[in-house]
């Protein structure tokens, strides 16, 4: 196993004064792989710049030139965040969500992993 020590003891990171700017690792391990290059810079960009309740109010034109994409692609990139439901959109304001719960996945009578865990020891269910 890796020993984790500082690199760099006088530039160790600290929460800012000033805004509430966070990303939940969950976010990478379940929806980055899925989602294009442009939804996870503006993902990423959104939670730079929202408030504490994950608003924010940037303009397509704004977040276009400081991310140096087109229009177009901060929209497709916003599309693809609303599919997944990872922010709320109501011009001229953009929310980003808490990230939704994972799901219980059922295919042809298999459960996910942590469904059959929680099933495990459980009396078999009688049907009638």
């Amino acid at each position: 196993m890796i020993q984790k020590r500082l690199l760099v003891t006088d530039r160790v990171r600290r929460p800012p004064r000033e805004g509430f700017s966070w990303v939940d690792r969950r976010f990478l391990r379940e929806y980055a792989a899925r989602l294009p290059g442009d939804a996870i810079l503006l993902y990423f960009f959104l939670t730079a710049v929202s408030d504490q309740q994950g608003l924010s109010f940037y303009s397509d034109t704004s977040i276009a030139v400081r991310l140096r994409l087109r229009e177009e692609q901060v929209v497709r990139a916003r599309e693809e965040l609303l599919t997944q439901d990872l922010i709320a959109y109501q011009p001229p304001l953009t929310q980003v969500l808490s990230l939704p719960q994972p799901r219980r996945v059922e295919r042809g009578g298999v459960h996910a992993l942590g469904e059959l865990f929680r099933l495990v020891g459980q009396p078999p269910r009688r049907e009638s």
